[in-house]
């Protein structure tokens, strides 16, 4: 009698742990021109690719807490605009600052392929465009989102762009994926921005080469915040970051190009770049980045 209760019991066990170790549900609905990302039934992220704004863009990415880790632009830095890809410079066109006769980045197919289990899966296809010249770029960006728990909230961004002409891109700091947080996460209130070697502040991070980089600060009663991984197969890997103590972060080459003065790709190359983005509970250390890149790092992108 004894046994038959314990294996009982140990059934019980096993099958409450089963619940409660189950992955949050991913669910994705396009309204307009965003597409809207749940988890769990709560707003996670919008996509948001409207031809009025510069580029596609992530906005709010909320952690944990409901609040976004991510800002949405300033009087100072406009072209801000939350989680973001772009470029500056680009065979004399403005992928990057405000303006959109300098130079845009239009969706022109934005498509759901998975939705309602444990990941969503969107399709971007862009143009890059300007008026009175050619398109330098296109680009198919592959967005995945998951939830490994309810501390952790994952964006997986591939992107290919292709190379419709030569492509000249003059040495600048506005380029490719990159990051604005939220102003109370911010170094200057307080937070705390590392890298995979234990560098912190945009003094120890700056201009340094890194596979990964942690943004967190105090909210709601503990830490959250937001980090960027790059993949090993990326070209430029690991690329040096670009940081600010005022919240903005981005892994970018286009800064230390080999030759000091710019970056030439020729037409019909393609480059590659896979980026894991997680939004987190705790510090760098209780959310396990290192731990997480580690397992980025192995997977086939």
């Amino acid at each position: 009698m004894y046994y038959k209760k314990l294996i009982i019991f140990l059934l019980l066990v096993s099958g409450l742990s089963g619940i409660s170790s189950a992955r949050p549900a991913v669910t994705a609905e396009r309204v307009g021109s965003r597409i809207d990302i749940y988890i769990d039934g709560n707003l996670f992220t919008s996509y948001r690719f409207s031809q009025d704004e510069k580029y596609p863009f992530f906005f709010p990415v909320n952690g944990p807490s409901g609040i976004s880790v991510t800002s949405m632009r300033n009087a100072l830095y406009p072209h801000h605009s939350s989680l973001f890809f772009g470029c500056d410079f680009v065979n004399g066109g403005n992928y990057w600052q405000e303006g959109l006769n300098r130079g845009q980045i239009i969706s022109v197919r934005a498509d759901i392929i998975e939705s309602g289990g444990e990941r969503v899966v969107i399709e971007n296809e862009c143009i890059w465009s300007r008026p009175g010249a050619d398109s330098p770029v296109r680009d198919i960006r592959r967005i995945t989102v998951s939830a490994p728990s309810g501390k952790m909230f994952r964006i997986d961004f591939s992107i290919s762009m292709h190379m419709l002409e030569d492509v000249y891109i003059r040495r600048n700091n506005h380029s490719l994926f990159s990051a604005r947080m939220a102003p109370d996460l911010a170094v200057t209130s307080g937070g705390v921005m590392v890298n995979a070697e234990g560098a912190a502040s945009e003094e120890g991070t700056f201009g340094q080469s890194s596979p990964w980089l942690d943004y967190y600060g105090d909210r709601a009663g503990g830490s959250e915040g937001l980090a960027i991984m790059q993949h090993p197969s990326n070209r430029w890997y690991p690329a040096p970051w670009f940081t600010r103590d005022y919240g903005f972060i981005s892994p970018t080459p286009i800064y230390w190009p080999e030759d000091g003065q710019g970056t030439s790709l020729p037409k019909g190359e393609t480059v590659e770049l896979h980026y894991r983005v997680l939004v987190h509970s705790g510090d760098h250390v209780e959310a396990g980045i290192a731990e997480e890149f580690e397992i980025y790092a192995s997977e086939k992108p």
